[in-house]
């Protein structure tokens, strides 16, 4: 199977809906020399059919495979701040918290052998720039906890992601204030904690 046959297989795809992600998701798994290719197809940030292919991507690492991603860390943390289409941020910001979810698992992973701190950079820049600009409350509830997480262990994210929740986030739509007050929480609880 070649990127072609992916790539034709994602434009079959009509909507987001669970069976559809599942379908593509089950042609890659069989086959996962396509993983690659699925990256590099949502990376493809000026054409539709990335969209369909982030839905995967993202689909595979929540439900099957999320140390398939270890060996690209480079290529997703690199380009992720290149997507453009809000249906593919979506689906990345969720890599993105799923990445961060892995790193700080009490389960060893492969994630946690091959996530750099080169690789947390760039997701941390990557998730305050979703965070200032207009984003979907999805994004930025999944950038919110992402930085959460690698404030755990960069201690001058916390006081960013408060001063930004607290001026910017608290005033947009009752989903982002409400996910804001709960990353509050956290970051006053973890710094109770430290002291």
């Amino acid at each position: 199977m070649s990127i072609l046959f992916l790539t034709e297989q994602l434009q079959n795809i009509e909507n987001a809906k669970r069976e559809n992600r599942q379908r593509v998701a089950n042609i890659v798994l069989e086959s996962p020399k396509l993983f690659k290719d699925l990256i590099t197809i949502t990376f493809q940030v000026k054409d539709k059919t990335s969209i369909r292919a982030a839905w995967v991507l993202e689909w595979i690492c929540t439900y099957h495979e999320l140390d398939w991603m270890a060996p690209h860390l480079d290529d997703f943390s690199e380009k992720i701040a290149e997507l453009t289409f809000d249906s593919a941020i979506r689906p990345c910001a969720k890599i993105c918290e799923h990445l961060a979810e892995a790193y700080f698992s009490k389960n060893e992973n492969r994630i946690q052998k091959k996530l750099t701190d080169l690789h947390v950079e760039k997701i941390v820049a990557t998730g305050f720039d979703w965070l200032i600009t207009p984003q979907k409350i999805a994004v930025r509830a999944y950038s919110m906890n992402t930085l959460y997480l690698f404030g755990l262990i960069n201690y001058w994210i916390h006081p960013e992601l408060k001063h930004l929740i607290e001026t910017k986030i608290i005033h947009e739509s009752k989903g982002t204030k409400a996910r804001g007050k709960h990353i509050l929480n956290l970051i006053e609880k973890h710094q109770k904690s430290r002291l």
